[in-house]
């Protein structure tokens, strides 16, 4: 299968349901998405309608919530919604690593842990359903699988102030701000008038791309996402275009940046909080060792894999969520298998859970299949059965339906 690539103009704006719209209009299934934002269950709806900014035609998506004050999660309380999205294994993974960066962004703005952030607009139903609608359109078009290059050009900055839960805030946001300067992105001059880009729609990039010019790509699809106003100074729009890698710009299966520090003088109860930052930081993945360090103490070993583009940021976090004074650095090759991502639904009508399932496939035609361990405990949780039992339904449901 072609390598997939992805170009985002975010130079006049970006937002959420900006993006989503801009995914469905470069050919993602509207279906798929509508379907995933209302698998949340919470009485929200997407509707995609045309439009135009700025005399271009474009997408619109309207998100529709019920009446009355938003909830204030925090994160543990979005990730649960997320999980009980029906998205896949690699769109469920993006939707949460969306919310980990804006809670790690929240957090910095306001000096307090990210697991404490009351979500207040970037938690509100509104911004569930852009982040689950992103997640399933990017999946839709292949963009969470494989080695996709994805990049973006600076984002708009704007200019003034916008009203927000604190009062009014200035323009680019503090959160804008964080999660620009933790993934590395940088912002246009701020000739815009107004918030031109939101927390969750530059969590949305963060997550996904790098900076970069336009990849050279066979175009197989063009999106334009409308926002809510239609300013004179320039059409408030996102493109995005997607396509195929050119054969001679593919980038290796085997480019990987692998970040380590050695740690042993660390309460133990704060690994969870650093893994979780790492990942929102950018890395692929990551995690701890246990070794026998200097002087005979327990210690970790704190291994990340990201994109040489992530460095910077990756090694920043690792600085400043642990007691390490040195990071060590290294470009290995890799070989990665073609895999794929299905949702399988098990129980009974009216319980019904859906479970990622990832499945990977050798050249001699075999597969490897693998189930989503945090949906199959979430399932097993939901129906009230041991993990065994719901790995057996599961895997009788996936051979069913023909693998």
């Amino acid at each position: 299968m072609a390598e997939r690539a992805c170009w985002i103009d975010a130079t006049s704006g970006l937002a959420g349901d900006m993006l989503m719209a801009a995914l469905v209009d470069a050919g993602a299934d509207r279906g798929r998405v509508a379907a995933a934002v209302a698998s949340l269950g919470l009485g929200v709806a997407v509707r995609l309608e045309p439009g135009r900014r700025g005399g271009f035609r474009c997408l619109r998506a309207q998100v529709s919530v019920p009446a009355g004050a938003p909830a204030h999660r925090h994160l543990d309380d979005v990730l649960a919604l997320v999980g009980s999205a029906e998205l896949g294994a690699d769109a469920r993974s993006y939707a949460r690593r969306v919310f980990e960066v804006l809670a790690h962004a929240e957090g910095g703005v306001h000096g307090i842990d990210p697991t404490a952030v009351h979500f207040h607009e970037v938690g509100a139903l509104d911004a569930l359903a852009d982040v689950v609608g992103c997640a399933a359109a990017l999946d839709d078009l292949g963009l969470l699988i494989g080695n996709p290059v994805v990049t973006t050009s600076p984002l708009a900055s704007g200019s003034g102030t916008v009203r927000a839960e604190h009062g009014r805030l200035p323009v680019p946001t503090p959160a804008v701000l964080g999660i620009a300067a933790g993934a590395g992105l940088p912002l246009t001059e701020g000739d815009l008038e107004g918030e031109r880009t939101t927390p969750t729609g530059a969590a949305l990039v963060a997550a996904l791309a790098r900076p970069g010019a336009f990849p050279a790509m066979t175009v197989r699809g063009v999106g334009i996402g409308g926002g809510s106003r239609d300013p004179a100074d320039r059409p408030n729009i996102t493109r995005v275009v997607v396509g195929t890698l050119q054969e001679t710009v593919r980038r290796p299966s085997g480019d990987v940046l692998v970040v380590e520090a050695t740690i042993d003088d660390m309460d133990p109860q704060l690994w969870p909080s650093v893994l979780t930052a790492v990942r929102a930081a950018g890395a692929w993945d990551c995690w701890t060792s246990s070794i026998t360090a200097r002087h005979g103490r327990q210690g970790q070993v704190l291994t990340a894999l990201c994109d040489e583009s992530l460095r910077e940021a990756v090694v920043d976090t690792v600085f400043r969520h642990t007691t390490t004074v040195g990071v060590r650095w290294s470009s290995w090759q890799r070989a990665t298998l073609p895999r794929r991502s299905v949702t399988v639904a098990i129980g009974p009508e009216g319980r019904r859970q859906h479970i990622g399932v990832k499945v990977s496939e050798v050249g001699d035609g075999s597969r490897t299949v693998k189930p989503e361990l945090s949906d199959v405990e979430s399932a097993a949780r939901a129906l009230d059965l041991p993990l065994r039992v719901v790995v057996d339904q599961l895997m009788t449901e996936f051979q069913r339906r023909g693998g």
